[in-house]
């Protein structure tokens, strides 16, 4: 992480804001050991020279420099072969004689008279303080922080913590930027989610190819988010993070997901092509591929259990993979063989009632039938309407009580109401009405 001085604060005030922002990034619960090695303040040495005291004794300034850097540093002259090889030659002083402050005043520089003056004649050394090393990032004064992730917590939460410290820490003179993989992280942080629905429809596609149905390979694929879900509550059992390794044993997931489906549902289509009814072909399929998917699924469990307990260099990098894997091979073995053949059923009834929907020839005669009926004039189906046949009215005087039996005669006979005269009909062309 790297603290910008984007507004020319100053050293000093950069130091205390990065401090600021270390000290308050190990008081969260994702980031630990926030260190920075910038310090504003760190005891250094400067060689004044006498740029006058120089011209005045005939001294170059190059030479000053090149004394400084051959005796303190090292400085290249040349190469030369020997014993098959080439060897550079390279001068420095002895440590004993460049240990000591003073050691700088008695140094020789050569003048242009070819004389050798002690560099104490032209330079003096003052005790200052300032930064060790300065550092600009993006043409900014810049101080960066390092630092880990908690055990359990993803470098994606860390650095979204980090980003809201930040916030209240610094001043809007000032800002942040993520460097080397936190910036490759910050700047791909969705990839996994989007290869990962990538890969889905890649299978679902190839299924659909392989079964010429756009439903079939539903069946296979919805198994696929609870083997996810198996291996994402494996990962949170063992206290691990959800990182690249992880995300890749998830895309594996798929295809062995998928693979133990596809053992079942080719077998139930092929039985359903033949004749037998849904629940006869699911059923069968269940019986003879259980033994096959049982021990696919058992063999790949068993080969990935040293990467689950691995050690050693790269062991967390293995135990991640390991891991996912391994808790979604179980939850692909257990869901996959319980849930696959009424994913089938599902969308094989599905598939018969969509062609049904579907079926042109129902909607054609439907079609026809409401034609036939428009064809014929408006007036003919009112006068039609208008003339059909009447249910005989009842009136109120017709309308006498019958006798009441005994229970002990007709015990179960309700009391019905008995017609004693006729309805009166109108002797006029007009559609019959009653007379009240």
């Amino acid at each position: 992480l790297m603290v910008e001085d984007r507004g020319d604060v100053g050293l000093k005030n950069l130091q205390a804001v990065t401090d600021a922002l270390v000290e308050a990034g190990n008081k969260t619960p994702e980031a630990t050991q926030l260190s920075t090695v910038y310090k504003a303040n760190s005891p250094k040495l400067f060689v004044d020279i006498d740029r006058e005291a120089c011209q005045t004794q005939g001294v170059n300034l190059g030479d000053v420099f090149i004394t400084l850097q051959g005796y303190l540093g090292s400085r290249y002259v040349n190469d030369f072969n020997r014993f098959g090889r080439t060897w550079q030659v390279i001068v420095q002083a002895d440590s004993n004689y460049r240990n000591q402050i003073d050691d700088l005043s008695r140094l020789k520089v050569r003048n242009v008279a070819g004389q050798m003056l002690p560099l104490g004649s032209v330079a003096k050394v003052d005790l200052i303080s300032g930064p060790l090393v300065l550092t600009r990032y993006n043409m900014y004064p810049a101080a960066a922080i390092t630092g880990n992730s908690k055990p359990g917590i993803s470098t994606g939460q860390t650095i979204q913590s980090l980003e809201q410290v930040a916030k209240g820490v610094l001043p809007s003179s000032m800002s942040i930027e993520w460097s080397e993989i936190a910036y490759l992280e910050r700047t791909s942080e969705n990839t996994g989610m989007v290869v990962f629905g990538i890969s889905v429809a890649f299978v679902f596609l190839v299924l659909a190819a392989l079964y010429e149905s756009w439903s079939l390979p539903l069946a296979v694929i919805l198994v696929v988010p609870m083997c996810v879900l198996s291996a994402i509550a494996g990962v949170a059992i063992n206290k691990l993070d959800i990182n690249i390794f992880t995300q890749i044993g998830l895309i594996v997931l798929i295809g062995l997901a998928c693979k133990n489906a596809i053992l079942i549902v080719e077998f139930a289509k092929y039985r359903r092509e033949s004749g037998s009814t849904a629940e006869e072909a699911t059923l069968e399929a269940c019986e003879l591929r259980l033994r096959p998917i049982i021990m696919t699924s058992c063999a790949f469990i068993l080969g990935v259990v040293p990467l689950v307990f691995a050690q050693g260099a790269g062991a967390e990098m293995r135990r991640a993979l390991g891991i996912a894997v391994f808790y979604g091979m179980l939850g692909v073995t257990l869901f996959g063989i319980l849930l696959t053949p009424v994913f089938f059923l599902v969308m094989d009834r599905l598939s018969h009632s969509r062609h049904q929907f579907w079926d042109l020839a129902r909607w054609s005669a439907a079609w026809d039938s409401v034609r036939r009926k428009s064809r014929v004039p408006l007036w003919a189906r009112l006068q039609r309407w208008w003339q059909r046949p009447q249910p005989a009215p009842l009136s109120q005087a017709s309308l006498v009580e019958s006798p009441r039996h005994s229970a002990t005669e007709h015990p179960r006979t309700p009391h019905v109401p008995a017609l004693r005269a006729p309805v009166e009909q109108s002797s006029s062309d007009e559609p019959p009405f009653m007379n009240v």
